[in-house]
C-alpha cells in the first residue's frame, strides 16, 4: 500500500502542478491557481503520516519506507525550485512573460551547480532524518538493515553530485562559439 500512496503523490503532484499553472496562466484565475499549487505539501504530509501509521501498526521497516523518506526529502529540497521552474517557463509559454533565463556558461554554471548541490544537501538531510526517525520508531527489535542502507545511498548521491558540481568548478563549460559571436559589442571593427 505505502508504494502505491508514492506513486499516487507523485502522480498528485504532477496533476496539482498542472492544474495550478492552467488555472493561473490558461483560465486567467491565478488566485486558484496558487491554492491549488499550495496543495502539494499535503500530499507529502499524507505520505509521512502513512509511513507512520504503517510501522505504528507492525510493519517491518524496509525498503518502501526508505523510498518515502528520499521522496519527502526530494520533495523537501527540489519541491520550490521545480513549481518555480515550470511556473517561470509556463509563464513564458502561455502568458507572454519574459523568458527564463538560458543556460549558464563559466562560474555562474559553477555556481548554478553548487546552489543545486545545496538542495541535494538539504534533501538528503531531511531524509537521513526521517530513516533515523523511522529506524527509532522501529525500535531494536526490528531489522532495520534496509533503512540503514538507503542512508548510505543517500550520502552516495551527495558526494556523487558533489563532484558533478565540483567539475563545473574546476573545468568551467564554455560558451559555444556562436554565443561568443552573438555578445560581441556593434561597430567592434569585426
Amino acid at each position: 500500500m505505502l508504494v502505491a500512496l508514492i506513486i499516487a503523490c507523485e502522480a498528485g503532484f504532477w496533476v496539482l502542478l498542472a492544474g495550478g499553472l492552467a488555472l493561473r496562466y490558461l483560465a486567467g484565475m491565478p488566485r486558484l491557481g496558487v491554492a491549488l499549487l499550495l496543495c502539494e505539501p499535503l500530499l507529502e504530509l499524507a505520505l509521512l503520516v502513512a509511513s507512520a501509521v504503517d510501522l505504528r501498526n507492525g510493519g517491518e521497516p524496509n525498503w518502501r519506507h526508505g523510498l518515502a523518506a528520499l521522496y519527502l526529502g526530494y520533495t523537501v529540497g527540489y519541491g520550490h525550485y521545480t513549481v518555480k521552474w515550470l511556473d517561470g517557463h509556463a509563464a513564458y509559454r502561455l502568458a507572454g512573460g519574459p523568458k527564463p533565463p538560458g543556460t549558464k556558461y563559466g562560474k555562474e554554471r559553477a555556481r548554478h551547480e553548487w546552489k543545486l548541490w545545496i538542495r541535494t544537501l538539504v534533501a538528503v538531510a531531511v531524509a537521513l532524518g526521517l530513516l533515523q526517525g523511522a529506524i527509532w520508531y522501529a525500535g531494536g527489535a526490528a531489522d532495520t538493515s534496509g533503512l540503514r542502507d538507503w542512508q548510505f545511498g543517500a550520502l552516495r548521491a551527495l558526494v556523487i553530485h558533489g563532484v558533478v558540481a565540483a567539475t563545473y568548478s574546476v573545468w568551467p563549460r564554455k560558451a559555444p562559439a556562436r554565443a561568443e559571436a552573438d555578445r560581441e559589442p556593434v561597430g567592434s571593427g569585426r
